[in-house]
């Protein structure tokens, strides 16, 4: 009674208990990996607590979570999370069922003998998601005890009663256990003692069979992996309750803009995605000023600003700036004049100074990613930047790898952080809560030389540059960066101030001989733009050399009860396929990105291409459509029924495998239907 689940873990790598410890510093820190209904947990105090009466928290092991790097203040602030916890934990410890600070079975009684009387305890704030419709509810604490000697962490749920003292919520009491059995033996649990009291309130407190199955299953999982993360935690350098709280308000106020969408891309992804990193960067300023005393609020310049969100929210929230690029976007003639964009081309040079902003951003910036903190570092000693890297671009074109022991996303990360050190900044990594796979963040708010060494600080900047040219820049002997002697002594001007005359005079000077931009007209190369003459071309050669190849594939095909053999040919590698076409179609189709592989997999009705080979669709094996589907996918794909002629009823020798009635595509064009533009709804207001 009271034991919700045990799992065995097999140790061959010598990960425990070890991995015990940092699996449960996973649940402790970021539980919302495992409960998908909170958004976090904000850590408020956490060091050794005694097992005996009385006595603080030791003040060296305590710490208070909350963002920004302080120095003195957090000192300060450890010191007084560690009175905190200590008054705390008189409060709580003579709560417990079994009276004196012990634990009720059949939870493992704390401490051992021949030991210290310590055991550590961690002080956390659960912090539920939003909910639709509604305010988020209301955030849990909590307080774990860790008891090391016996390989056990106890979770006391909290509850603040009307003097302000915190009370133990007995009923919902839970005990993770760790065993070793023998040998590479362990076994992992999870114990309540009053199960049969269990309060679940479906977000902090689930049911306790989830307890017992997937939280325990995730504890054992992660026990015995021994892969280190190669990034920071998520949203480490600032308050998780505070992002909970401003990212659902920005949410809120912002969500109708999924509704009015006129891009072709995700609105959802976009707008959430640019709603959470405006609330990074509106709490991430916020806690600047109050680092360096200011009282006016940050000014930015968004490089490569693309549908120019992020610029519109940041402008609502009381941030002056501006976002530029190449590329003018048709949302934005609905953001309205208070959101300033502009269509211009960004080409790093002293031409492209910003002199009189704070901050910098480049988010998915692409070819402007790492000249940021160069263009940062030039504009004023007291200009920052945050970019958050995606595609790889190296000063000049596209990023080369050069080491085989990262990942290709790792190494150019640590490319462009190397950048904003050569630049002078302490740069800063963390992880952003945005629906992407590059959200790794790189930021740069302090410089780590004095002001009067700016034209120092700009050689480096130079010759670090000046290395890192191909062959072939370099042979153009042009010298990239400032005119020195012209410029040195303006560059690092404190912001706010003006370029000298003489300075802007000789605006136009280009840092990178060669440097691309991105066009300003995106061209479309991946084969939707080639004459329908020679796609239709290049897929019945293809088909007839699949139909044609030896031993060919047949397969029965029962019509009315009629057998017929329908031939569903050979497969072929993509190479032997190019091997089969002649230089001019092949010398067109490396043309479009993806070639020949774009192609036959943009005719999905004739082709099917699986890890590199080439097969005829037999659309008696497609699977039919889930259940799960998205209503709006289903009503699509009801549109689109009967609205295209079926290529294998005109082309294939054997017709097309399936009767009449059960194939999406019209069998001569009696059965064609009418197609019917699908138009997105516009609720402009």
């Amino acid at each position: 009674m009271g034991l919700l689940g045990a799992a065995a873990v097999r140790d061959g790598g010598a990960a425990l208990p070890h991995g015990f410890w940092a699996a449960v510093r996973v649940w402790l820190e970021k539980p919302q990996v495992a409960n998908r209904r909170l958004c976090g947990a904000a850590i408020e105090a956490e060091g050794t607590v005694p097992l005996g009466e009385g006595g603080e928290a030791s003040p060296p092991l305590a710490a208070v979570r909350g963002g920004g790097s302080g120095g003195g203040r957090e000192v300060r602030a450890a010191a007084a999370g560690a009175a905190e916890l200590g008054r705390l934990w008189r409060e709580v410890r003579g709560q417990l069922p079994a009276g004196h600070g012990h634990l009720p079975p059949p939870l493992t009684a704390w401490g051992g003998p021949g030991r210290r009387s310590e055991l550590r305890a961690v002080l956390r704030t659960l912090l539920p998601r939003g909910r639709p419709g509604g305010p988020p509810a209301p955030p849990t604490k909590e307080l774990a005890v860790q008891d090391v000697y016996n390989g056990t962490v106890t979770f006391l749920p909290l509850e603040e009663n009307s003097k302000g003292k915190y009370q133990i919520k007995k009923c919902n009491i839970y005990q993770i256990q760790l065993t070793h059995v023998k040998d590479e033996e362990w076994s992992l649990s999870i114990v309540a003692p009053f199960p049969e009291d269990w309060f679940s309130d479906g977000i902090a407190y689930p049911k306790l069979a989830w307890l017992g199955n997937e939280l325990l299953s995730k504890l054992a999982k992660w026990s015995v992996e021994q892969k280190p993360s190669e990034f920071k935690s998520t949203l480490s350098l600032i308050s998780v309750a505070k992002y909970s709280k401003v990212y659902q308000n920005l949410k809120e106020k912002y969500k109708e803009m999924v509704k009015v969408w006129p891009e072709v891309t995700d609105p959802e992804k976009f707008v959430y995605e640019d709603v959470a990193i405006a609330t990074y960067l509106l709490i991430l300023w916020e806690e600047e000023r109050k680092e360096k005393g200011l009282t006016k609020k940050q000014s930015f310049v968004d490089l490569g600003c693309g549908n120019g969100l992020l610029v519109h929210i940041l402008n609502n929230e009381g941030h002056s700036g501006r976002g530029i690029d190449v590329r003018r976007r048709k949302i934005w003639d609905m953001y309205g004049p208070e959101t300033h964009l502009e269509e211009s081309t960004i080409v790093p040079g002293d031409s492209h100074l910003f002199p009189d902003t704070d901050w910098l951003i480049g988010n998915h910036s692409d070819e402007l990613t790492p000249w940021i903190p160069v263009i940062a570092a030039r504009s004023s000693y007291s200009c920052c930047y945050f970019v958050l890297p995606c595609c790889f671009f190296d000063f000049h074109g596209k990023y080369s790898r050069r080491q085989s022991k990262k990942t290709q996303y790792r190494e150019y990360l640590d490319f462009v952080a190397e950048v904003g050190s050569v630049c002078g900044f302490h740069v800063e990594e963390d992880c952003l809560r945005i629906p992407s796979t590059k959200r790794v963040s790189l930021i740069g708010k302090n410089r780590i030389y004095p002001p009067a060494e700016c034209a120092l600080i700009d050689q480096q900047i130079t010759q670090y540059i000046n290395n890192r040219q191909t062959c072939a820049v370099v042979m153009c002997d042009r010298r990239v960066g400032f005119n020195h002697k012209d410029h040195s002594d303006g560059l690092c001007k404190e912001a706010g101030s003006e370029l000298p005359k003489n300075e802007t005079e000789t605006a136009g000077t280009t840092w990178m001989p060669g440097f691309q931009p991105r066009e300003k007209v995106v061209q479309i190369r991946n084969c939707a733009s080639l004459p329908q003459d020679f796609v239709d071309d290049v897929v019945l050669n293809v088909a007839n050399l699949l139909l044609n190849a030896t031993p060919p594939k047949s397969c029965s095909n029962m019509h009315g009860g009629n057998t017929n053999i329908w031939n569903q040919g050979e497969s072929l590698s993509l190479k032997e396929v190019a091997e089969h076409l002649n230089k001019e179609t092949l010398k067109r189709l490396k043309s479009e990105y993806g070639g020949l592989q774009t192609l036959l997999k943009n005719n999905h009705q004739v082709f099917e291409v699986l890890n590199g080979r080439v097969h005829i669709r037999d659309w008696r094996k497609e699977k039919p459509s889930r259940k799960t589907k998205p209503e709006v996918k289903r009503h699509l794909s009801a549109e689109a029924f009967k609205t295209r002629l079926c290529w294998f009823f005109i082309h294939h020798p054997d017709g097309c495998s399936l009767p009449s009635e059960s194939c999406p595509y019209a069998h001569g064009t009696e059965d064609l239907r009418q197609s019917q533009v699908i138009k997105k709804k516009k609720h402009l207001q």
